[in-house]
């Protein structure tokens, strides 16, 4: 049998959290040099324990934890930093992120750059002068290329030529963008200066807020599967609900 490993100290993210027994936690956790993990945290839910308080979401984290097996037990918990101050919607979109990495990340794989990217997206969600929605289309970029799934921005999946800025193309996910400006039925159009936009995060206009949209949202279904994302519906609920008051 192997030995216990045991790590002090580490970078992390809570992206979830379950009740587990009587007074201990489940945790599924993002950490920056081992990537996502499973922990239990015994006696977290008993009154007097002041790690309760601190396993939050959004919080930048230092955990120390020792591990035999597939979950690690936390042993202790240190604050980095105050938690990203998330509200409303960009609080539902921070679920969001945390879902998308629960569903797509495999444990046991380290992705310390995407895990950087994270902590600017909590950044940017909580920043009032930026771009919401931008910030999540970023985020969602980083993860394709961490998975291996990256989209091809900067070149005709057809002719192998730089895109250009003015030129429509429809995208096909086996593929990349191919030119159509001749076409108006293809489920998956968009304009030049989307892509190149993303490509390098500059600022969007608005159209092309629309179109990484849906570029993104077509591109994760298909690794995503037929299972739908609760974060997507309770946004969907909480904000239809709303506008209709």
């Amino acid at each position: 049998m192997g030995g216990v490993e045991r790590i002090n100290l580490q970078k992390a993210y809570i992206l979830h959290r379950r009740p587990y027994r009587e007074s201990s936690l489940l945790l599924d956790v993002f950490t920056q040099e081992h990537g996502r993990l499973g922990f239990v945290a015994r006696g977290s839910k008993r009154a007097r324990n002041a790690q309760a308080s601190l396993l939050q979401s959004f919080t930048p984290l230092l955990l120390s934890w020792s591990r035999r097996g597939e979950l690690a037990t936390l042993t202790d918990v240190e604050m980095a930093a105050p938690p990203w101050p998330l509200k409303g919607a960009d609080l539902i979109s921070g679920f969001y992120l945390n879902e998308l990495l629960i569903r797509l990340l495999e444990r046991d794989d380290p992705h310390p750059e995407l895990f950087t990217d994270y902590a600017v997206a909590l950044e940017r969600l909580s920043a009032s002068d930026l771009n919401s929605e931008w910030s999540l289309r970023l985020f969602e970029k980083s993860l394709l290329d961490a998975l291996g799934y990256g989209l091809q921005l900067e070149v005709d999946g057809a002719t192998g030529e730089i895109i250009d800025a003015n030129t429509r193309y429809c995208y096909q996910l086996e593929r990349g963008p191919i030119s159509c400006d001749d076409r108006r039925d293809h489920p998956l159009m968009i304009q030049g200066a989307t892509l190149l936009a993303l490509e390098q995060g500059m600022h969007p206009e608005s159209f092309m807020l629309r179109e990484a949209k849906q570029l993104m949202r077509t591109t994760l279904e298909h690794y995503l599967g037929d299972r739908p994302l609760k974060s997507r519906e309770v946004f969907r609920q909480t904000f239809n609900k709303q506008s209709a008051n």
